[in-house]
């Protein structure tokens, strides 16, 4: 039996190890009755900066025969959830296919050939090895892959960012998603830290693992092929199209992630039902990451113990419309994201150690249909035209580029000072005012001053913003009904964050698992 025992705190300057005697302690047993313990839960508590500590969750495994005595803060560990889906009986004709190998299809893949099913997977960009020479082809000036890029390719947009594994959903597969990427590769803190993270160096290594996995239990992934079509008949899915080839086929995971825009259009020209949903715009703002560990530790800062610093803010206007920091990136770079020629995008990207000069993150406002329509092509029609703005404004793929003081002060341009921009194929100084709709920098400068107040120095007047950041989410989601298939279309899965069930590495990658769990819910394995 085991219990978890919350919220012991050791100070910063204490020897940690006294958690577990505390721990013993608030359970109300003696060090005689536990055969081990280990550390659940980790966070940093910073609230008050002269007495910066850490707040443990910990396991204590108790010895047979002992009763714990549950009460506040004191409670039965739960027991791990097993995914075991029970199959089916209808006859499976052909394997089921899966097209996006980011998070969602990965998960989806290995899932689906750990119980036999054998899926195809089709990605439209390079594998692992190939993709990396593509990308930093780029960030050296080098041409744009359209098909392989920061967004296409093995592992999905989140091999080229921080890794994050933090979500808000609440599912017990995000345990499962944890505990499969220590499993090939992912440190052990995953497992317990709060906010735990891979970092793109880590990540990619990890996904090729994913891979080689799925290939041995007898999965397939055909990297270079790009999903071209989809046949319907009597309202299921009867067949696929992609790298030019033709094939039957009964179940399609639609796992593309939120940039595939030529998928999009052809489900809509499918007549099947979808939305317009709200995403957000903005820029990444780069600072000095010890001075974003000041504001947060103060004279603590620098602590060995205390990770990088990082920060998630918001704020509401009036009317609702939110302002907010989004994947923020410690001790990391700003990256050129496009993925269609003639357009600029960023994106931030950290390694595991986080060991850059700079600290970088998304300041976004949020957009809806009171900017761009109901119609979810006018959604994504609205995403591109900002992107091919921003080309527009530099004429390259460099980025257009303020300091905050200047765009405070309503001025073009940035007056260099401590923080040297990261982005890696350059900035030009810009008019954000000539960007973006007149709501969108209404909501950045808001923000900027209003977190300034709640952080100290986030709106330093070195502060540097490039932009523009456009892809936080997909613009459309894709319905699907009770069963996760879209309605009309029985055989068609949406999936993950192109379909707009998921947020991040981590929920997308439970959206995988839970696709692969009807799928397999509803056939017999092959023979």
């Amino acid at each position: 039996m085991t219990v978890l025992v919350n919220d012991i705190a050791v100070g910063l300057m204490e020897d940690q190890e006294k958690r577990w005697q505390l721990a013993i302690h608030k359970a109300g047993l003696r060090p005689g009755q536990v055969k081990g313990y280990y550390t659940a839960k980790r966070s940093v508590d910073a609230r008050r900066k002269d007495r910066v500590r850490f707040l443990y969750t910990v396991a204590l495994e108790l010895k047979e025969g002992v009763e714990p005595r549950l009460r506040e803060g004191v409670r039965l560990a739960p027991e791990p959830a097993a995914l075991r889906p029970v199959p089916g009986t209808r006859p499976m004709k052909n394997r089921p296919v899966i097209a996006g190998f980011g998070p969602a299809g990965m998960f989806c893949g290995l899932l689906l050939a750990r119980a036999g099913y054998r899926p195809l997977i089709l990605e439209r960009g390079q594998a692992m090895e190939d993709r990396v020479k593509a990308v930093e082809t780029f960030f050296a000036g080098g041409p744009l892959r359209e098909e392989s890029n920061v967004q296409f390719g093995e592992g999905g947009a989140g091999t080229f960012s921080d890794g994050k594994l933090t979500t808000r959903i609440g599912d017990p597969r995000c345990r499962f998603v944890l505990e499969e990427f220590v499993r090939f590769g992912g440190p052990e803190e995953l497992l317990w830290e709060q906010k735990p993270h891979i970092g793109t160096d880590r990540l990619r290594d990890i996904v090729v693992g994913f891979r080689r996995e799925i290939q041995r239990l007898g999965g397939e992934v055909r990297f270079g092929t790009k999903l071209e079509g989809i046949t319907l008949k009597n309202g299921a899915v009867a067949g696929v199209t992609a790298g030019g080839v033709s094939f039957p086929a009964d179940d399609l995971v639609l796992a593309v992630g939120h940039s595939a825009r030529d998928t999009f259009a052809m489900v809509r020209e499918l007549g099947l039902e979808m939305t317009a949903k709200p995403f957000s715009v903005g820029v990444r703002i780069e600072h000095l990451q010890k001075e974003i560990d000041k504001g947060l530790y103060g004279d603590q800062a620098g602590h060995p113990l205390l990770p990088k610093g990082e920060y998630q803010l918001s704020h509401r206007d009036r009317e609702g419309r939110a302002v907010y920091t989004f994947c923020m990136c410690p001790g990391g770079l700003v990256v050129p994201a496009a993925s269609v020629e003639g357009t600029v995008v960023t994106n931030g990207m950290s390694h595991y150690l986080r060991d850059g000069e700079n600290a970088n993150a998304a300041l976004v406002a949020s957009v809806d249909s009171r900017d761009f329509g109901e119609d979810p092509m006018a959604a994504l029609a609205w995403q591109e035209k900002l992107e091919r703005a921003a080309w527009q404004l530099t004429g390259s793929y460099r980025a257009p580029a303020q300091t905050a003081g200047e765009f405070l002060a309503g001025k073009p341009g940035f007056v260099t000072g401590r923080v040297a921009p990261t982005y890696a194929i350059g900035v030009e100084g810009a008019d954000f005012d000539r960007l973006f709709p007149p709501r969108v920098t209404e909501q950045l400068r808001l923000g900027l001053r209003a977190f300034g107040r709640r952080l100290p120095g986030f709106d330093a007047p070195d502060s540097f913003l490039t932009g523009p950041e456009t892809r936080t989410s997909s613009p459309v989601r894709i319905a699907r009904d009770e069963s996760l298939q879209a309605p009309g279309a029985r055989g068609l899965w949406p999936c993950g964050e192109g379909g707009g069930y998921a947020g991040g590495i981590t929920s997308a990658a439970v959206d995988g698992l839970r696709v692969a769990e009807g799928i397999i819910g509803a056939y017999a394995p092959p023979d």
